[in-house]
């Protein structure tokens, strides 16, 4: 079984004479935690929507676990869990009967429901809130509805768009903590704007402006290829402006 969990090359998006995304490409291990940053509108969504299989790329290629997502998207979706930047939740559900539900949508046999959802309520810190309509819970739960729903078939591949957008600093620290946990099992793929996230949780990081990688490396790398610059605000800052 290959280490590398995702593959991408060449992934473009176009609507119309507009180009979204063009020309992106790189690969992702297991184990990893991979920051996908860039300013609003720099292309992250559509990247992520394309690598979920939510959205068909115009041109390019995605391997899931090497699996093709274009020729076998049903074997290759099975490898992984998405949780969109509106979390896809049934406010009138209880937390339990949501996680059930989502976990049947992910084929768990239905033996395994359960373990599978106790699970994911414990590594996401919900076993208080199981019973409890989701449309009850603060936005910092709801979010991490949003994460147990994600990870209840234990895939190989987390994909997270803006993760921590609209909660608060105590929040912010409770999600960064899952997500670096949820790293040391899965491979993860969150994109962001809010710097921190990528300095406190990512191995890696590619940076987007205007649907072009502006750096693709390590945290390390990023920060010896721009020592000119003293704060990774300042390099993100250049690197975006860049034309």
């Amino acid at each position: 079984m290959t280490n590398i969990t995702v593959s991408a090359s060449g992934l473009s998006r176009r609507y119309g004479a507009r180009i979204a995304v063009h020309d992106i490409g790189f690969e992702l291990r297991q184990g990893e935690v991979l920051g996908l940053l860039g300013p609003n509108g720099a292309g992250k969504t559509t990247t992520l929507q394309m690598l979920a299989g939510c959205l068909a790329p115009s041109s390019g290629g995605i391997e899931i676990c090497g699996i093709d997502l274009l020729e076998r998207p049903r074997q290759a979706k099975s490898l992984l869990g998405y949780l969109p930047e509106t979390p896809p939740l049934y406010r009138e559900m209880t937390v339990d009967e949501f996680l059930h539900f989502a976990a049947r949508l992910h084929r768990v046999a239905k033996a395994a429901v359960p373990a599978a959802v106790d699970s994911a309520k414990q590594r996401c810190g919900l076993t208080e809130v199981g019973k409890r309509l989701i449309g009850s819970l603060s936005k910092g739960y709801q979010q991490r509805v949003g994460i147990a729903q994600a990870i209840v078939h234990n895939p190989r591949v987390v994909i997270l768009d803006e993760p921590t957008v609209g909660l608060d600093p105590i929040q912010i620290r409770e999600i960064r903590k899952l997500i670096r946990e949820l790293g040391g099992e899965h491979s993860v793929i969150l994109s962001t704007h809010i710097l921190p996230d990528v300095e406190s949780i990512c191995d890696r990081v590619q940076i987007m402006s205007q649907g072009k990688l502006a750096f693709a490396g390590g945290m390390a790398e990023l920060k010896q290829a721009h020592p000119q610059h003293a704060s990774l605000e300042e390099v993100f800052i250049h690197l975006t402006q860049q034309e």
